[in-house]
């Protein structure tokens, strides 16, 4: 399974940057066809009182890299890449990754 992992920076507005996002950008992201999953949280820092170093992180999951970059490719994809600019105030990053599982989190061994 591959992973492409964004991380958004902390935006000017943080509220405006949840409105926008719930409210705008995952209607939009929600018609790329093709995923196999998808996480979105909230970044906490590992220092009580400290500011992790970004705001958001999301998780697009699929079979291959290539799988995502065709995602990514499509009308869909590149109309959710173009929203991007619209409230990441704060930028953000894109990485992929094929993930490997220590521990599959649906064992109930």
């Amino acid at each position: 399974m591959y992973r492409l992992t964004v991380l958004y920076g902390h935006p000017l507005d943080a509220a405006e940057f949840d409105r926008y996002y719930f409210e705008v950008h995952i209607p939009i992201a929600r018609k790329m066809k093709g995923l196999k999953g998808w996480t979105i949280g909230k970044c906490e820092s590992a220092v009580p009182g400290e500011l992790p170093p970004h705001y958001m992180i999301v998780g697009l999951y699929a079979d291959t890299r290539a799988d995502l970059e065709a995602i990514l490719a499509s009308p869909e994809g590149q109309a959710a890449i173009a929203d991007v600019p619209n409230f990441a105030t704060g930028g953000c990053s894109f990485m992929f990754n094929e993930e490997a599982v220590l521990i599959d989190m649906n064992d109930k061994h």
